[in-house]
């Protein structure tokens, strides 16, 4: 549907597309060069070079660090790792085969509860509360995959960073220092991506006033649904299901005949290469280099040829995170959650920046329906 025009000379466009619903200064997408920049830094200086931690002082503050404020923002998120006592057991009292983007989602919107100063929305405040979610989504997603597996959640360690701590909680042991690199870049390139559904979600709900752990709450349920999250569980899902190299060029041939959508190809915004799966696509060959098992990234390798060659579409975010993540060992239901992880960063930044110059969010609708409709008393209808 292209752009149409009201009665009142207002512009409408199906999915808002190309609408500019928000000015920021935390991301920009530039889908015909294929660049995305946080706070003005290209994403691909930001993973070469920085932190998980250094991009959430970024994206909150609207510069880079110093050391100092480094350190104390470091600190601060290691001392509010733990979960209340009160959250654990909300956990384990939940069905075990829940989704687990379900489990997120009330056990997030639950920590409200526990939060004293949650309703805080001076500036002060509100940091206060980004920093307990952004340090505590790790330790809550990392704890729904020991428990899906009968397993107890361990406990965080305050001195590791988010990526390490992450991974230790999730396998019971420390990983080694390549995959807690590779993990804390991958935080890096989905912090954020401007006005996404979950963010804009996110924003929406802030513009009302409403309090951190509501807009979150909201934004995590946008992510659960199937054309937002879940698109790298999919594209796993689809290699496991072709298997071998020499299976791929027949079943991506198929499916693209019975007009089958290949997930991880194509995005709303960008026309050329994804700028994270440039360093995605690496990530997965470095992985199972290391494995001693490159099946997984010679096998998306073969699809991605195949894909440009039949359809002229290029690999975006969630494709080669699939497989760094299946070589990582971390469990398909919680690649969504992952996304949760490091987006929480985003979603923090975007709605601190909503409470700071806040209007309230209200699009008008074009209306299509009928007008001027009797109304017919039930006896006689």
């Amino acid at each position: 549907m292209s752009d149409t025009k009201t009665a009142g000379g207002t512009a409408s466009a199906a999915g808002l597309r190309g609408v500019v619903a928000a000015t920021t200064s935390i991301g920009d997408v530039n889908g015909e060069r294929g660049e995305l920049i946080y706070e003005g830094i290209n994403i691909h200086d930001l993973a070469r070079h920085s932190t998980f931690e250094e991009v959430v002082f970024l994206l909150w503050h609207g510069r880079l660090p110093k050391r100092a404020e480094l350190d104390d923002l470091k600190r601060a998120l290691g001392e509010c790792y733990e979960l209340p006592a009160e959250i654990l057991a909300l956990m384990r009292s939940l069905p075990a085969d829940a989704e687990p983007m379900d489990t997120l989602r009330t056990v997030v919107s639950a920590l409200d509860f526990y939060d004293k100063g949650a309703r805080d929305q001076s500036r002060e405040g509100s940091l206060r509360t980004a920093t307990r979610l952004t340090a505590q989504m790790p330790t809550i997603v990392a704890a729904i995959g020991r428990l899906r597996e009968g397993k107890g959640p361990v406990r965080p360690k305050p001195e590791l960073n988010i990526a390490t701590n992450f991974l230790y909680m999730l396998r019971g042991e420390m990983p080694k220092d390549e995959d807690a690199r590779l993990f804390d870049v991958c935080l890096i390139l989905h912090a954020d991506h401007e006005l996404n559904a979950s963010t804009f979600t996110a924003r929406v709900v802030a513009a009302t006033l409403a309090d951190i752990y509501g807009a979150v709450t909201a934004a995590i349920a946008a992510l659960s649904g199937s054309l937002h999250g879940g698109a790298n569980t999919n594209v796993m899902k689809t290699l496991l299901a072709i298997g071998e190299v020499e299976n791929v060029e027949s079943y991506i041939k198929q499916a693209l005949a019975s007009k089958a959508k290949i997930m991880g190809f194509g995005h709303a915004v960008y026309r050329t290469e994804d700028p994270r799966a440039t360093h995605l696509r690496r990530f997965s060959k470095e992985v199972g280099e290391r494995a001693g098992n490159t099946k997984w990234y010679d096998m998306s390798r073969k699809v991605e040829e195949v894909v440009m060659r039949e359809k002229g579409l290029y690999p975006n975010v969630d494709f080669y995170s699939a497989s760094t993540y299946y070589m990582m060992g971390i469990p398909l239901e919680l690649y969504t959650p992952i996304f949760a992880v490091s987006r929480i960063s985003g979603w923090t930044g975007h709605i601190l920046e909503q409470y700071a110059n806040n209007r309230i969010i209200r699009p008008r609708a074009e209306y299509t329906g009928p007008r001027d409709v009797p109304y017919v008393p039930i006896d006689e209808r």
